[in-house]
């Protein structure tokens, strides 16, 4: 398992926190999502066998929030 940190930008409130959240859960190969709201950003462990680091931001691109490596 890999963990990879992001900054997530477009989160104003507990609802754009639970849409980026679902959207990183439904990643193939995601078994741990932490987001925060406060601090912007997201941690994100992953199975690099089933996907890569840039699966996520895809995910939370299609949800309308932009993720970026932190």
């Amino acid at each position: 398992m890999l963990e990879a940190r992001f900054l997530v930008e477009g989160m104003s409130c507990a609802h754009c926190e639970a849409a980026v959240t679902k959207a990183l859960q439904a990643v193939r190969g995601v078994s741990r999502t932490q987001v925060s709201l406060e601090t912007r950003r997201a941690e994100v462990r992953f199975d690099p066998a089933q996907t890569t680091v840039a699966a996520p931001a895809r995910a939370v691109g299609d949800a309308g929030y932009t993720l970026r490596e932190a």
